[in-house]
């Protein structure tokens, strides 16, 4: 009881003794005292979610110009027209068990230009969370805002992609000068892939502004969709281009020096494109897969794609507008093409379905 006594004596005498907030003398002494901030709020430089300069990223550029097949993965949908995670998964699973070693998120293909960036960045961060140990995600995270491509920039880095797509800006085209300064915006924060395709953004990158950027260590290389010659001249000067194009990545890769392919007949039939990279010329291959790659590019990309997929049951039949799946006629070609080419050289094991045009769900709102 004594031992309690005094400790309890010891407390009232550690109290802190406040001022009495009425007292007249205790505000004079405050009254003449600067005010300073807290020390925190005047941290210099201080930004979230972090500088740019500041990333630390997981891989290099150097690994990233080993890559021979990369795939543009599709994003599937429930009925709702919100991400069907399930599904997504599976085609990102028979990526990598066919051989694909690197996927883009939210590229076109992926429809990120119908994604939030919230839905962006999440599903960069779920693809990383799941097989970031198995291939290397590449996040679309370009923009015709600067301002957008480097905050998206950021998150995604932040969220643990390997690599960003960039494509120079769209409709309110810049000069060379400022495709330069845009990318130079977003070079800085990690290993980087410029996105070259004119019939989509209505303006060519030309060598010279590529050029300029390849002083960069994180410039990885270019996607290039202008053609073969284009390519061959980046490959003659040691820049790494990947061929965009499927139905000339036979050539760009075994004759114009190309690195490989973004592809997105690979969805497909992930095994014949990576034989078709990895395995040496074989025209007959390409012969083989042509038909295929004029089938799925028939339309604008991804319509093809998503309409396939549905038909081989590895994605639900929705769309979110304003993608429309191919008449009737086309899904019925489709079908052929499967069976010429094998049902097992494609991904999914359901049997390949014309469907009917009410079997397809168009989503406007979600």
């Amino acid at each position: 009881m004594a031992i309690l006594k005094s400790y309890g004596a010891c407390l009232r005498d550690t109290t802190f003794q406040f001022p009495h907030p009425c007292r007249a003398d205790n505000y004079k002494s405050r009254r003449n005292v600067k005010w300073r901030s807290p020390q925190a709020a005047v941290t210099p430089n201080f930004h979230l979610p972090m500088r740019s300069l500041e990333v630390k990223n997981r891989t290099s550029a150097e690994d990233i110009k080993a890559l021979r097949l990369i795939t543009a993965i599709k994003t599937p949908y429930l009925p709702d027209g919100r991400f069907d995670l399930e599904a997504y998964d599976d085609l990102v699973n028979m990526q990598i068990e066919n051989g694909a070693e690197g996927v883009i998120v939210g590229g076109t293909t992926g429809e990120g230009q119908l994604m939030s960036w919230d839905e962006h960045i999440m599903l960069i961060g779920h693809t990383v969370n799941c097989f970031g140990g198995s291939v290397k995600v590449i996040g679309n995270t370009g923009s015709n805002s600067t301002r957008e491509a480097i905050h998206a920039t950021e998150q995604g880095f932040a969220v643990g992609m390997h690599a960003a797509l960039h494509i120079n800006p769209y409709y309110g085209k810049t000069s060379l000068e400022g495709l330069v300064s845009h990318f130079d915006s977003v070079l800085p924060m990690g290993p980087t892939i410029i996105y070259n395709v004119p019939s989509r953004t209505g303006q060519d990158i030309p060598p010279r502004v590529i050029n300029t950027l390849a002083q960069s260590r994180n410039l990885a290389g270019i996607k290039e969709c202008v053609g073969n010659d284009r390519i061959e001249q980046y490959t003659g000067n040691g820049i790494v281009v990947w061929s965009g194009n499927d139905d000339q990545c036979h050539e760009a890769r075994w004759s114009h020096g190309a690195t490989g392919v973004i592809s997105v007949t690979s969805n497909l039939v992930p095994g014949l494109m990576r034989e078709l990279m990895f395995g040496g010329k074989n025209p007959s291959l390409n012969a083989k897969l042509l038909p295929l790659i004029e089938w799925l590019f028939q339309e604008p990309n991804p319509i093809g794609l998503n309409t396939a997929l549905a038909q081989l049951g590895v994605v639900r039949p929705v769309f979110r507008l304003p993608y429309v799946p191919l008449p009737l006629a086309k899904r019925v070609e489709f079908v052929n093409l499967v069976k010429e080419i094998g049902r097992k050289n494609f991904v999914g094991e359901s049997d390949v379905k014309v469907l009917d045009d009410e079997d397809f769900i168009l989503v406007g709102r979600y």
